[in-house]
C-alpha cells in the first residue's frame, strides 16, 4: 500500500512539474494571433455570430485570465462557438504564448 501511495504522489508531482514548464513566449505568439486580431484587435467591434456580441479588448488583460478563458472555451464551459473552435485548436504552449503576448500590451495598444 505504501508503494502505491508513493507512486501516486510521484505521478502527481510529475504532472505538476510538466505543467509548470509551459511558459509563454511573446515572440512566438506573433505567429499565432492572426485569428485573434480579426475581432479582438478592433476597438468597439461587435461579432454577429451566433448573435450580436460586443467583443472585449484583451490587450492588457492578465495572462492567467486569458489562459483560463481559453481553457474554459476548450472545455465548453464558455459557450461562444467561434471561440470554442479557435480554443480547441490551441495547444498548452499556444495558450501560454497568446496570453503572454496580450498581457504585455496596454489596454489601448494595437496588437500588431
Amino acid at each position: 500500500m505504501k508503494k502505491l501511495t508513493a507512486l501516486l504522489v510521484l505521478a502527481g508531482c510529475t504532472h505538476v512539474a510538466v505543467a509548470a514548464e509551459v511558459v509563454g513566449n511573446v515572440q512566438n505568439a506573433k505567429a499565432k494571433i492572426e485569428m485573434c486580431i480579426g475581432c479582438h484587435g478592433i476597438p468597439g467591434y461587435k461579432a454577429t455570430f451566433p448573435e450580436v456580441y460586443p467583443v472585449p479588448m484583451i490587450g492588457g488583460q492578465s495572462a492567467k485570465y486569458i489562459e483560463s478563458a481559453l481553457r474554459a472555451y476548450q472545455k465548453g464551459e464558455r459557450k461562444h462557438p467561434s471561440m470554442k473552435g479557435i480554443a480547441a485548436s490551441l495547444s498548452e504552449q499556444d495558450i501560454a504564448d497568446v496570453a503572454a503576448f496580450y498581457a504585455q500590451q496596454t489596454r489601448t495598444a494595437d496588437p500588431k
